[in-house]
């Protein structure tokens, strides 16, 4: 099952807290009211995945919102699969994930950024920290002038 994570739908509801608050403190908008309905069920059920595929519309549409803000690929531009390796010294992702990565759904893709950053062995998050931190700038950047493009 490709699932998105617990902490990704939390990532997704504080989004939604400082894009759309609540008018009066109290009442949620529809997106906030649609991500925390999953986040309940999840709760209640003690579950920390939930199927990308079977989310509610809304639900999903505010996840996709928050998704977008977040970078694509955790790829560095030091590919040591390139090389033979069998998992990427750079990023951490495996040969096969590198090679599937554009046909992975958000929800595989999270799955690996979620395990990625649990190891953390990986340079992106030691040695060459400061290229993911250029990297995270330049995605949050785009996403705020996507956000302020006139429709």
């Amino acid at each position: 099952m490709a699932g998105i994570h617990i902490t990704d739908i939390e990532a997704a509801i504080n989004h939604w807290r400082v894009k759309n608050p609540s008018p009066d403190g109290v009442t949620l908008p529809h997106e906030l009211r649609a991500l925390a309905e999953v986040y309940a069920l999840m709760v209640f059920y003690k579950q920390n995945l939930a199927d990308e595929f079977t989310l509610p519309g809304d639900a999903a549409e505010a996840f996709q919102d928050w998704y977008a803000t977040t970078p694509d690929t955790p790829c560095i531009a030091i590919c040591s699969t390139s090389q033979g390796d069998e998992q990427c010294k750079g990023c951490g992702r495996t040969f096969e994930e590198v090679q599937l990565w554009t046909e992975m759904s958000a929800g595989e893709k999270r799955a690996v950024w979620h395990r990625i950053t649990q190891e953390g062995t990986s340079w992106r998050f030691n040695k060459y920290a400061e290229r993911a931190a250029e990297d995270r700038q330049q995605a949050k950047a785009a996403a705020e002038a996507q956000t302020l493009l006139p429709l």
